[in-house]
Formats: structure tokens, sequence, C-alpha cells
């Protein structure tokens, strides 16, 4: 195939992509944290064009989200697929940054699901492990630990453990592969090994997750080492260039071999505007690699050996699913694969038959300002600029009952546009939410009208919200809200923007705000 394709190949928060292949057949999955179902998984028979057909984390009985702030939760997962099953492994974070952590494994003979019950692999202490399944049928936990003594912040390394395939628990001795003090490493993390030619190849990401991310890799004769540094590290990285490229932070990586030979790597990145602010996240993007012939390390094989918004096409037949429509209709009693809720919602909490072809959205009193299971439905913001509309009935109860659209980048970062009452009318408020802190932007009464069609469009560096009664208009409510408000980078956090239905009271209620459509299109 010739031709070129733009990056990323997954819009908007998708980070910490894991691949394999199975025959001609390729599957992706990507951290989700605290949002439900969990672990989006992706289809591709091309690399390029993608299509979600399923979540890792399906059922709210897999795992307990009720302490996990939004930046915690699932972490990067590596997927696999050996002897005609999918393996799935993933570090679960909840209860605080470092209180308790645990690194799971799950199964599917379909990777669209069911998905198994996690089973806990004990002792695996860090984060981001990968798997690995050996020619002569051993299966290897790959993971990171904090050295001790930690003689810098940041001191980590990578040990490798066999485990059992039936009972996944620790089978053997533990080897430590990578001391970062080797490299004066800072936060070795998400290890892959790969075995090719006469070598075991690690690859690890470092850095951290911001400014200086980047991916390295060494190799050992042996899979229990000792493994060689690369003397080209890191193999991969942007942060020898300007913050304000096109395409920055680019790191934790992983690697699958087509079926024509071909090599190439998914690791995400960002998008930044000025500012060095990133709405949509870390995202999913795709460049061709090579091991070189002169001393067999793993190199990104194009001109200018960056990680690039055009690039060529894999050498495999186009495969183009249909695009996802941007008009959701809530028809046909389930909700679609691109929407999620903060943490698996309780039973009641919505409906799409109590009224058809509807989303009714139950009151709630928790709160998006605060760590727990708010009655809000939400997708991605996959571009910088965009509209989102929504055509809104809601009667308020009391004045503590409100219902709209939120923008979310987690618990202390949000912008909340919300239909009440005061003093027996309707009324419209826009709320800012920054370091906790709930501000009213701006509030105005509203005519008594059974249905509103509410706005907000996005232009990378700003937020404007409209509201109007009647379809097709929009009365400008509040211009050029400042979008780095809801920044990942500004929050050092690790999710991107949601953009959702959302309502709340007080207390409980059986009031609910019903939503005939929502649509998001890029501008």
């Amino acid at each position: 195939m010739t031709g070129y394709f733009n990056n990323p190949i997954l819009p908007g928060f998708h980070p910490d992509p894991s691949i394999c292949r199975v025959g001609e057949d390729y599957y992706m999955a990507t951290s989700s944290f605290a949002y439900f179902p969990g672990i989006p998984l992706f289809h591709s028979r091309d690399l390029v064009h993608w299509e979600q057909i399923g979540h890792v984390i399906h059922r709210r009985e897999q795992l307990d989200f009720d302490n996990c702030q939004m930046a915690l939760g699932l972490w990067a997962p590596t997927l696999r697929f050996h002897q005609g099953r999918f393996y799935l492994i993933n570090t679960f974070v909840s209860e605080g940054l470092h209180e308790k952590r645990m690194n799971y494994i799950v199964t599917a003979e379909n990777p669209a699901g069911p998905w198994s019950d996690p089973v806990v692999v004990e002792g695996a202490d860090g984060i981001d492990p990968s798997l690995y399944f050996g020619e002569d049928g051993k299966m290897w936990y790959i993971g990171n630990f904090i050295c001790q003594p930690e003689q810098y912040d940041g001191h980590h390394g990578i040990y490798l453990q066999q485990i059992d395939p039936e009972t996944f628990q620790f089978c053997s001795e533990r080897y430590v592969l990578w001391d970062g003090i080797q490299t004066q490493g800072k936060w070795l993390e998400a290890p892959h090994i790969y075995h090719h030619g006469d070598w075991y190849y690690l690859m690890v990401a470092e850095g951290g997750t911001f400014t200086n991310h980047c991916v390295m890799m060494a190799r050992s004769r042996e899979i229990t080492g000792p493994y060689e540094i690369c003397q080209r590290n890191p193999i991969v990285t942007h942060r020898h260039m300007p913050l304000m490229s096109e395409i920055s932070v680019v790191g934790h990586a992983d690697l699958v071999e087509t079926t024509r030979g071909e090599w190439w790597m998914v690791l995400l990145g960002v998008r930044p505007y000025e500012g060095f602010h990133y709405n949509l996240g870390r995202e999913t993007f795709l460049v061709p690699v090579t091991w070189d012939t002169e001393d067999e390390w793993l190199k990104i094989d194009n001109a200018n050996g960056q990680v690039n918004s055009r690039e060529r096409k894999p050498e495999l037949e186009e495969t183009v699913y249909p695009v996802r429509e941007s008009f959701t209709g809530f028809e046909g009693g389930r909700l679609g694969l691109q929407w999620n809720s903060v943490h698996p919602l309780p039973e009641g909490a919505y409906s799409l038959t109590r009224r058809s072809s509807f989303l009714s959205l139950r009151l709630r009193s928790e709160r998006l300002e605060t760590v727990s299971t708010p009655s809000f439905i939400g997708r991605r913001q996959e571009h910088k600029e965009f509209q989102v509309q929504t055509a809104m009935e809601f009667e308020p109860q009391s004045e503590d009952q409100e219902a709209g659209l939120a923008l979310l980048q987690d618990e202390g970062y949000n912008y909340q546009f919300l239909i009440g009452s005061e003093n027996g009318a309707k009324c419209l408020r826009l709320y800012q939410v920054e370091q906790g802190e709930k501000m009213l932007l701006k509030s105005c009464v509203l005519p008594e009208q059974g249905r509103w069609y509410m706005t907000i469009r996005g232009q990378a560096e700003y937020y404007n919200f409209y509201i109007s009664s009647e379809e097709g208009s929009q009365e400008l409510f509040y211009e050029k809200a400042p979008a780095a408000v809801l920044s990942t980078r500004y929050r050092d956090g690790f999710t991107g923007v949601y953009i959702g239905m959302y309502a709340v009271a007080a207390t409980d209620s059986d009031n609910y705000a019903e939503y005939d459509w929502f649509q998001y299109t890029p501008a």
C-alpha cells in the first residue's frame, strides 16, 4: 500500500496503548483510569483504522471503584494473545495514589468480551506490568519496583518473575533486569519483552509522564539477563524538542510485527496549544520502526526519527470501518461504546426505557467535584475545536436540583453548565471548579419552556456556552471560559477532558432530566 495516514490513530484520551496481532487482525487496549466501562478494546486490519469492539472491565463486580479518584483506577494495561486466549494484565489503583495497588490478570476467548473476573498476582509490586509467553511454554511477569534504598527521586527498576499459567501466581525467584541507577534513569516503568533474532529485547518507558517522557531499550541473550543497555537510548523521544512541537511528550510504547514483516510502534503523545496545555489528554500514535542491520537495535524508520502527524501507511490492505455517528438518539436500549460514567453507576441512575428514545438521568446527591459516582454520562473530547449540542427537558422540583452538561477533567477541575430554579423561576448557571473550589461564573433567569437546546463550542484555548429554546438557534451565554483550567498539564493529571450529561441534587431524588439527543461534531 502507498500513501499516508494522519496521527493520532486514537484521538482524545487514549493513553498507554498495548497491541497484539492474531493472524491478520490487530487488537489494542488503552488506559481508562476511573471511567467505566474500563479499558477500551479496539480492532484493526491495517493499523491505521480502528473500531472499538468492547471493554475489558465491563461488569461492576470485577473491581471496586468506590474510592477511586479520577486519576486512579485502571492504569497501563498489557494485551497479549497465547494459544487461543487473550490475556490482559493491569494495575488497579485505589484509595490514594500510593495506598492500594493490585496487579491482576483477566482473560477472554473473544476480545470483545466477556472477560473473566480478575486474578490478583500476589506479591506483585509496582505498576504497568507485562506478560511474556516463552517458546519453552513458560509464562513470565515483567514489572517495575521502587529500588531500596531509593538513592534518588524516581529510582525504580524492572524485574522478571515466572508465574504459573494456571494460577497466575509467582513460581520462581525474582530477576532484576534493570536497576535505574545504571542509567540514572527516573521512573522506569511499562516494561515489555520481545524475542527477535538471537536477543531478548526489554523496552521500557522512562522520565515520567510529562516533558521528559521517552522509550528506552536493553537486551540479553537469555531472558533472565544480564541485560546490556542500548547506547543510543532513548530510542524514541521528543524531550530534546521545543515543548510546543506539534506532537510532544511521546513515550510508553508497545511493538507489533505485521504479516508483511514490518515492525510498528504504538505509543502515547500529546498535541499542545499555547502555554503547553493539552485538554485532549495523552493520545495514541503510530510510528514505523526497524531493526538496524549494523547493531541490531530498534530505531524509528522514517526520515526525521520522530513521531509525525503525517506518516506513511503500513504495507497492509486498507480496511475502513463505518465512522461512528456524531448524533446519538438514545434508541435501541443500550448506550454505545463511546459512553462512560465515573465509576459504575448504580442501578436506576439512568434509563433508556423510562421514556422511549430518551436518556433519563436521575438526580442524585453525588457530585462531580467530589470523589464519588455522580449521575454523569459522557464521552471523550477528541478535537481541539468541536461543538456539542443536546436537547434536554427538565423540571426542577426544588432549588437544589440542577441538570445539563459538564466538561470534566477530574474532581478538582471542571465546568458545569446547568439549568435549575431560583425564587420559583428557571435559571441557567455556569460553574467553574478549579483546585476543588466551585465558583459561579454567570447565571440568568430563563423563560418557562419545556425543552432547552444547550451547546458548548471548543476553540482550542476557550470554551463558549450557548442556550436556546428553539432548535437550530444558539444564543451566547458565556464566552471564552479558559480551556487551560481543564488542561491535563495544568492539573498534573493523567486523563483528558470528557463531555457529557450531568444531573445533581442536594439529596437523592426521583426526578429525572430527559435528554432527547446528543451530538458531538468536530469544527
